[in-house]
């Protein structure tokens, strides 16, 4: 995992959901409608610590995990800054796939948004699961984010020179296949895995989780580029506000879910 961690070393995480607000604003959304309304929350993934500062100002105990170390630094300094370390009670660099430092059933919620992403065997993708199941409590829900493949395979055929070796029918064949993508262009994005849309459910539900809803990151607006939503910020507050609205509004409807970058899978630890 040595790509993954000297990728997010030097990438700027926190500008990118401030440069991406529609992701954060429809994730939020739809975690405060299943969270508990208080409890011990795990943030797993938990990157600089965006999700995790909006928990612990709601009143949540958090605990953060990322494989990062430089995130984590990063989450413990924003969250000191903003006199909320008190909320916190870990901040952990354990690798998603062994969470061996976490009691089980030790958190009534827990968050998983991006270690999926850079799983790129099967194996690694069920130890995940298997472990966000393990220290989360019977009953409790999960958020679990997941690329898909139908938004990657578009990407590639509107833009292949940017996604190689995406850029011959051959390799799109190939990711098709397997799922899998590797850059070909050194710095870009680390190798990932896309799942197929259809096959999420069945992931959540053989780890042992109800998938209760998917929710698409950015809706509609996956298909926006900035231009279109100056638009709507230009017709004021009020308009803005209620376009924002429709969109995360709409970000569970079947036909949004494959156009967008990330879906979120909902589940329930049955």
């Amino acid at each position: 995992m040595k790509e993954v961690v000297d990728y997010y070393s030097g990438f700027d995480e926190w500008g990118r959901l401030e440069r991406e607000p529609l992701e954060f604003q429809t994730y939020w959304h739809y975690l405060r409608r299943f969270l508990p309304p208080s409890g011990h929350i795990l943030d797993n993934g938990a990157g600089p610590g965006r999700y995790a500062l909006k928990l612990a100002e709601r009143g949540y105990e958090v605990t953060v995990n990322d494989l990062t170390p430089r995130l984590v630094q990063q989450a413990r300094g924003k969250a000191e800054e903003r006199g909320l370390l008190g909320q916190f009670r870990g901040f952990h660099s354990f690798n998603a796939t062994h969470l061996s430092g976490l009691e089980d059933q030790k958190f009534d919620a827990s968050l998983m948004l991006g270690p999926l992403y850079h799983l790129q065997r099967e194996e690694e993708r069920n130890q995940a699961a298997s472990e966000l199941y393990r220290v989360t409590k019977s009953g409790g829900y999960v958020f679990v984010a997941m690329m898909t493949r139908t938004r990657h395979l578009m990407t590639s055929l509107l833009y292949p020179q940017h996604w190689q070796p995406n850029d011959s029918i051959d390799g799109i064949k190939t990711f098709l296949e397997t799922g899998v993508f590797n850059h070909r262009d050194q710095g870009r994005f680390t190798g990932a895995y896309y799942f197929k849309l259809e096959e999420i459910e069945s992931f959540m539900q053989t780890h042992g989780f109800q998938c209760v809803k998917l929710v698409g990151s950015s809706g509609t607006a996956g298909l926006f580029q900035k231009e279109h939503l100056e638009y709507w910020r230009k017709q004021g507050d009020g308009d803005y506000a209620e376009a924002v609205k429709l969109m995360v509004e709409m970000a569970g409807d079947l036909g949004v879910l494959g156009l967008s970058p990330h879906v979120m899978c909902i589940g329930r630890r049955i």
